[in-house]
């Protein structure tokens, strides 16, 4: 189930706020921007919609200047693997969504949220990892060395 998210938790005095800086900042915010914006298989920009390769790639892109693979299982491969009990925001995270390792792939919000394009309807959207359905196709978490400059 999505979760409710604005621009004003950004400024909140959410104990993550002081993480989100840099460049996982301008990610996340640039995320967030894309919220609503619809699902398109292939789909990597806002007017043609997003998979979640595509959105992913589409936000690193603009507000980290760092090129993407168009495939979560490429995407996977990049960075460095971290722990899920060391998730940081900006971290991706991967899911087995179609019986395949790593076909999914969001970016870490902070407090077991993720923002992504789901391939179920709807548009990009924020998410409870510790929902039943994601905690049961959770495949691993990297983080893109660039953004912790």
């Amino acid at each position: 189930m999505p979760v409710p998210i604005n621009s004003a938790e950004l400024s909140s005095t959410d104990d993550n706020q002081e993480k989100w800086t840099g460049r996982a900042r301008e990610v996340l915010v640039n995320a967030l921007s894309l919220t609503g914006t619809h699902y398109q298989y292939g789909g990597n920009s806002p007017q043609s919609g997003f998979d979640c390769s595509g959105f992913v790639s589409y936000v690193f892109k603009q507000a980290a200047s760092l090129t993407l693979p168009h495939s979560a299982l490429a995407i996977s491969q990049l960075g460095v693997k971290v722990p899920k009990s060391e998730l940081k925001p900006g971290d991706l995270v991967f899911f087995n969504t179609l019986k395949a390792t790593f076909s999914h792939v969001g970016i870490y919000m902070g407090n077991n949220r993720f923002i992504h394009s789901p391939s179920n309807g709807g548009g990009v959207r924020v998410e409870n990892m510790q929902d039943s359905y994601w905690i049961k196709r959770f495949n691993g978490a990297q983080r893109i060395d660039q953004l912790s400059q």
